[in-house]
């Protein structure tokens, strides 16, 4: 039904009226929401006037239906009671009806379960027949052999031989699928013992001949009797007698440990003889299954893999047995040495599997994982760990030692942080297995370096000169033995608190050097090429760039502190001699000194630790670095100076004015006068003048530094300062 549309101004919707859950508190809560309770009384009414309107148009529209309704429905009782006294029979009858088609679909049911209980038995009676005509068919073929007077199938002919096995097999491979369809039954009990003996009797002669196939080297015999212990699914006791029968005694006579133990390259050469077996004792039964190039694709046996279960497994179990001692660890040297020798071998036995399929399957047996667990990895780690954090940190307790003559580098510590991480990667002592260790070993050694360098260039300059702790690499994981100061934490930076120039000079380039290497084609060989980190997918070499760029911005952390040490150093030394401008009214008041030409000797004095920066930096930092070193130095040291002058020349200036009174108080008194025999300048004037000589020597001096004086905070300012001082002293000339 749809009801009547409404104004578009009603304050709600017209088809909320007809939703099931229509509920009138709800619906008069959400239109207060919009409007008030006399508006939405006043639309309600709208809506009910056009509701009334509605009814009364469909009323009229159907109005003879309404009027015959009634009429209609007249005598409709009746009908209804005479229609149902035949619907109750045809009730009665339908049911009736069922009653009989349920009896007789139950009866095909039952006839229907005895038919299959009888097929299930004659198949079962039909597997017994299949048995017992397997076993008699088998008997009959032996029973013909050896009425011919021939022993355990070895007839004159072992061609024939073979064939016979075959026919055996086949018949022997029915045998057993019936024989396990039919356990349980009590008729496979009797015959069971005739079945084992010829279970018995078929390994035997499968085996014996088997054996003389490959001692004579007979293709054909060899070929019919894998392909009959391939038919019986005995596939694995044909490689289990082969790793018996051929490779064992290869493996007792090559495998012995006083031939290893008697040369240097005894495990070398054992490996090498091991190798040649394979193409030596195993070329008929690669051949005959497929694993030489030469076979016969149409005439091969599939389904065996003599390398991977036969001569692998004996091989492994030979070492395991009787070379123990190479997987011992404790000599890393050694350790690795027997390593590479013994992987090298791993891989060259792997190129004489047939296929990718065979080395996958090598690479999943039982004695390969062992194999590679008898090598205790994480133990050859630890030992390198300790051997390579070791360095590092003794040479962080030595300090800021400068590096020997010829090294790369100026501090003995970053020249052995850069050997560290060479010998991490370098051929006798990384182990790919080991990568991520070895990476993040690296990682490490930068991360210790750079916090060396911090703790070193943020310690006080007016510090006792001590030897404090610091926070040593943190110790491997796998470590239980003996610690040393590296798993302590008691290693000692022992740099002193007070570096010289020199020592901040060499910290900067070193730091530098070691910048433009962590992310240079050195690094990426190490990291890279000898590693092998991307192409074993250990990492993203999107992840490997990013964390070395992170030990790259470790190392830049602490150029602000080697900047601020610098600057400090610097000033501290220049303005240690910049004070003595304070003495320069001393030199000349009353002294009868000659007019000033020249500038202080304390100016030099104060000059002379930026001019030995600048010949300790050439060729270690870049010039821009130098530059700006002095650049800061020179604006912290004109600041003070600017201060220090400004109290001169206001001494200067009040003492001046003192005498003036003092003059004027005496009228004109020689005793007071500062001035000179000759009327020439003042003592004041003389100071004024010597003060603007050390400022602008202190300008040329700057520029011959190769900064301009505009380039120095305050150095304007003195500038004007002085001149203002020199024309005072012109005008009381």
């Amino acid at each position: 039904m749809n009801l009547p549309k409404g104004p578009d101004s009603l304050c709600f919707d017209k088809d909320v009226f007809m939703k099931d859950d229509f509920d009138v508190d709800q619906f008069v809560a959400e239109c207060r929401k919009q409007v008030q309770l006399e508006e939405l009384r006043e639309d309600l009414e709208l809506y009910y006037k056009l509701l009334k309107t509605a009814m009364v148009e469909l009323i009229n529209k159907d109005y003879a239906d309404f009027v015959n309704l009634s009429t209609n429905l007249v005598g409709m009782d009746k009908a209804l009671n005479q229609l149902s006294v035949p619907l109750g029979q045809l009730r009665e009858e339908v049911m009736s009806l069922r009653s009989c088609v349920s009896e007789v679909i139950q009866a095909i049911d039952n006839q229907l379960s005895k038919h299959e209980d009888l097929q299930k038995k004659k198949v079962c009676v039909m597997r017994l027949i299949q048995v017992v005509r397997s076993v008699e068919k088998i008997e009959k073929i032996l029973h013909s052999q050896n009425s011919k007077e021939s022993s355990s199938l070895e007839i004159s002919s072992p061609l024939l031989a073979g064939q016979i096995l075959e026919r055996i097999a086949t018949e022997f491979n029915q045998l057993q699928f019936h024989a396990v369809q039919s356990k349980g039954m009590p008729l496979l009990d009797k015959v069971r013992p005739r079945i084992a003996g010829i279970t018995s009797m078929l390994q035997q002669s499968l085996e014996g001949l088997l054996i003389e196939g490959l001692q004579t080297s007979n293709v054909d015999m060899v070929r019919h009797c894998l392909r009959t212990y391939a038919t019986v699914d005995k596939t694995r006791d044909a490689e289990a007698l082969v790793g018996q029968v051929l490779v064992k005694p290869y493996m007792d006579q090559v495998i012995v440990e006083e031939v290893v133990k008697s040369s240097p390259s005894g495990l070398q050469m054992m490996y090498s003889r091991l190798l040649e077996f394979v193409p030596h004792h195993c070329r008929l039964l690669r051949e005959v299954t497929g694993g030489a190039i030469s076979s016969d694709r149409a005439d091969i046996v599939p389904g065996y893999d003599f390398l991977v279960n036969s001569v692998w497994p004996e091989m492994v179990k030979g070492i395991e047995e009787r070379l123990a001692y190479i997987f011992n660890p404790g000599n890393p040297d050694i350790f690795y040495e027997r390593y590479s020798v013994t992987m090298e071998f791993v891989q060259r036995f792997e190129r004489q599997c047939s296929s990718q399929a065979s080395v996958k399957r090598l690479r999943g047996h039982p004695s390969y994982t062992s194999f590679q667990n008898k090598w205790n990895l994480p133990v050859y780690f630890q030992l390198r760990y300790k051997e390579t954090a070791g360095r590092l940190e003794n040479a962080i307790s030595d300090g800021l030692v400068a590096a020997p003559a010829g090294s790369a580098y100026h501090l003995q510590v970053s020249e052995v942080l850069w050997s560290c991480l060479v010998r991490c990667w370098s051929d006798n002592v990384y182990l790919s297995p080991l990568a991520h260790r070895f990476w993040k070993l690296t990682l490490q050694l930068y991360s210790r370096y750079a916090k060396f360098l911090d703790e070193v260039l943020t310690k006080s300059p007016n510090s006792e000169v001590t030897k404090e702790p610091t926070r040593p690499l943190p110790s491997s994981a796998s470590s239980t033995s003996s610690r040393t100061s590296l798993e302590e934490g008691g290693s000692e930076s022992g740099s002193p608190a007070s570096l010289s120039t020199k020592q901040l000079v060499y910290i900067a380039a070193d730091i530098q050097k070691l910048q433009e290497q962590v992310l240079t084609n050195e690094l990426l060989h190490f990291y890279l090429c000898s590693s092998n980190l991307f192409t074993l997918n250990i990492l993203p070499f999107s992840l490997m760039c990013n964390a070395l760029a992170d030990s790259k911005a470790s190392l830049s952390s602490s150029i602000p502190s080697l900047n601020t040490r610098m600057t400090h150093h610097l000033t501290e030394r220049s303005c240690r001699f910049l004070k003595s401008a304070s003495e320069v009214p001393r030199l000349y008041r009353r002294t009868n000194k000659d007019i000033p030409v020249r500038a202080s000797a304390y100016m030099d004095n104060a000059l002379r630790p930026l001019h030995q920066l600048l010949t300790d930096s050439t060729g270690l930092v870049t010039p821009h670095t130098a530059q700006e070193w002095l650049r800061v130095a020179l604006s912290e040291c004109t600041q003070k100076y600017y201060e220090t002058i400004s109290e001169v020349l206001s001494s200067v200036r009040k003492m001046e004015e003192s005498l003036k009174r003092l003059k004027q108080a005496r009228k004109g008194a020689a005793a007071t006068t500062t001035a000179g025999a000759n009327g020439g300048l003042t003592d004041d004037g003389k100071i004024r003048l010597q003060l603007a000589l050390d400022v602008e020597y202190l300008g040329e001096q700057i520029q011959k530094m190769g900064l301009q004086p505009t380039d120095i905070s305050m150095f304007s300012t003195l500038m004007d300062l002085v001149k203002e001082a020199r024309e005072l002293a012109e005008q009381n000339q």
